[in-house]
């Protein structure tokens, strides 16, 4: 009978964190799935805006940070007219320039309650099945 013998030095962390994550796509399957939470935010926004001209409702975008273990995941409207963000001023009201207010309608927790309840769901039903 043989023995094979194997020494080495250093480490082999990158390697094994490589190997991990190509043989479970684990971590692309949560990016894929936190995409298409924040394409749902998208379109909840975008269909809840308030709309005179529409442009406020299609300016809505996203942008994803998954950083040391966290993910976080900002809902974003391009929508500025002279530095004033115009989803703000729909969701908060606003002053007018001959001393009036326009009340503010929160549409933006509306819109994006289904999706966290839904997140929280999922969440909860993984905790469960463990």
């Amino acid at each position: 009978m043989s023995i094979i013998e194997f020494g080495h030095t250093g480490s082999f962390k990158k390697t094994k964190n490589f190997l991990e994550s190509a043989g479970d796509h684990t971590k692309l399957n949560r990016i894929a799935r936190i995409n298409t939470i924040a394409e749902e935010g998208v379109r909840a926004l975008s269909e809840n805006t308030p709309k005179r001209t529409g442009k406020t409702a299609s300016s809505w975008s996203y942008s994803i940070e998954d950083k040391n273990g966290k993910t976080t995941i900002s809902w974003n409207n391009s929508n500025v007219v002279n530095g004033v963000n115009i989803a703000i001023i729909l969701q908060y009201g606003h002053g007018t320039k001959n001393g009036g207010y326009v009340v503010g309608r929160d549409y933006i927790n509306p819109a994006l309650k289904p999706i966290f309840d839904a997140m929280a769901n999922n969440m909860w039903k993984a905790v469960v099945s463990l």
